[in-house]
């Protein structure tokens, strides 16, 4: 009996890791305060929204879904200041919301 060992539980199964889902918009700033967000992805996103944080105001002219190579215009008015950001929300076909914020 001296021989025994203290046993445990044996440990769960780990879970399997999903690979991260890359960001599908490029911010072209060549035209500022004029930007187009293009959806440089290979998936149609739906429910696409554009809102603003800061001193800025922002006009956007954004469809609800936009198929890949398509882009969403923001206008800055008056500007961007250092504490102006916008957050794009989008939803991929497979339901799930993502939020990506761009800083100025």
């Amino acid at each position: 009996m001296r021989h025994l060992r203290n046993l445990r539980a044996p440990l769960p199964q780990p879970r399997t890791r999903r690979i991260a889902y890359p960001v599908p918009w490029v911010v072209d700033r060549s035209a500022a305060p004029h930007y187009r967000i293009v959806n440089a992805g290979t998936q149609e996103l739906r429910g696409v929204t554009v809102t603003i944080a800061g001193a800025s105001d922002v006009r956007v002219s954004s469809p609800a879904s936009i198929r890949p190579g398509e882009a969403v215009r923001a206008d800055l008015v008056p500007g961007p200041s250092r504490d102006t950001l916008l957050v794009l929300r989008w939803f991929p076909p497979d339901g799930r919301e993502y939020l990506w914020q761009i800083s100025f």
